[in-house]
């Protein structure tokens, strides 16, 4: 497995990671057996960079992921999350920077892990009423004691990167990144570029969509959040569509499949990138581990360009009250 360097403090990782959200929450039913099969080909694999946060489930999902690490936790580089604060019946309590919450949350992530230090911590999103610098000034406390080994953030603006990392270095930032998002490209890269912060690629499938699988708004499954995705929805799904048949047509002619494509180009984007797709499913993860071979010559690149330019999906990547948290 390719490794790659996530910012400029030793955090090495393999070229890609594994999303675990979905094997919990939001993306239909879960089964847990198949979501273990899946974390455990993923470390055989040598995927073993692996994504969960406190939320997802809620709390469960980094449960799971506990039952990989155990035994095994020196094969694993764990990110895990904290800031969007959710109560044990699942209902949304709001975004959490409050130095007291930082600690508590990382001490109950702990717990649930099953591990004395968390590898990668990130603030899941930004909180407007609180002070950058104080959330940091707290998950810094984290690393100096020995309970956090780098730090992250996710969804967070250009200038809040630049005063967070004035209080500690930040290892890497996470946001959604793909062939139909590439907002990134703008002011986000070029700034993680100018600080050596490594970049870590959610939903580099654009949540399932660039796969091809969804033809119609009824095979997303039954309370799936995706069915509340404004890219999902009426005309909007439709002229996605056009844009994934654009891409499988590529992928055809590369010989690989549409994820695979989609993949290979964001792996292409630097190696400071690394994607982290997500799926409970052992054959998608061979699939999407199978992007690692796949080699895109300039004029593929061009050609994707074309084919997907900056600004192409259809919608906002999520409702419009969600939107309010993200890029802050």
């Amino acid at each position: 497995m390719e490794k790659r360097k996530l910012g400029s403090q030793g955090l090495e990782v393999p070229a890609m990671g594994l999303g675990c959200m979905g094997m919990s929450e939001f993306y239909g039913q879960s089964n847990e057996q198949e979501a273990l099969a899946t974390l455990k080909r993923a470390l055989e694999l040598g995927v073993n960079f692996l994504d969960t946060a406190d939320m997802y489930g809620p709390f469960t999902n980094e449960l799971l992921v506990g039952k990989v690490l155990a035994g095994r936790r020196g094969d694993v580089v764990l990110a895990t999350k904290f800031g969007n604060e959710r109560r044990s019946d699942g209902s949304w309590v709001g975004v959490n920077g409050r130095p007291e919450y930082v600690r508590a949350a990382c001490e109950a992530s702990l717990q649930r892990l099953g591990t004395d230090s968390i590898d990668l911590y990130y603030q899941h999103r930004v909180d407007p009423k609180v002070p950058i610098e104080e959330t940091v000034g707290a998950m810094a406390e984290l690393v100096r004691q020995g309970k956090v080994r780098y730090l992250g953030l996710s969804e967070a603006a250009p200038a809040t990167i630049r005063r967070a990392h004035k209080v500690h270095p930040i290892t890497a930032l996470q946001t959604e990144y793909s062939l139909w998002s590439r907002d990134p490209e703008d002011a986000l890269l070029p700034t993680l570029r100018e600080l050596g912060i490594g970049f870590v690629a959610y939903s580099p499938l654009g949540r399932g969509f660039l796969t091809g699988r969804f033809r119609r708004f009824e095979d997303l499954p039954e309370g799936d959040f995706r069915r509340g995705s404004p890219r999902f929805q009426g005309e909007n799904f439709q002229r996605n569509l056009q844009l994934v048949e654009r891409i499988q047509e590529l992928a055809r002619a590369k010989g690989v499949t549409a994820s695979q494509l989609a993949l290979a180009w964001v792996l292409h984007q630097g190696r400071d990138i690394v994607p982290i797709p997500g799926t409970k499913h052992v054959r998608y993860l061979e699939e999407n581990v199978g992007a690692l071979q796949a080699k895109l010559t300039p004029e593929d690149l061009r050609r994707i360009d074309e084919a997907s330019p900056v600004g192409v999906a259809a919608g906002l990547r999520y409702p419009e009250q969600s939107m309010q948290s993200v890029n802050l």
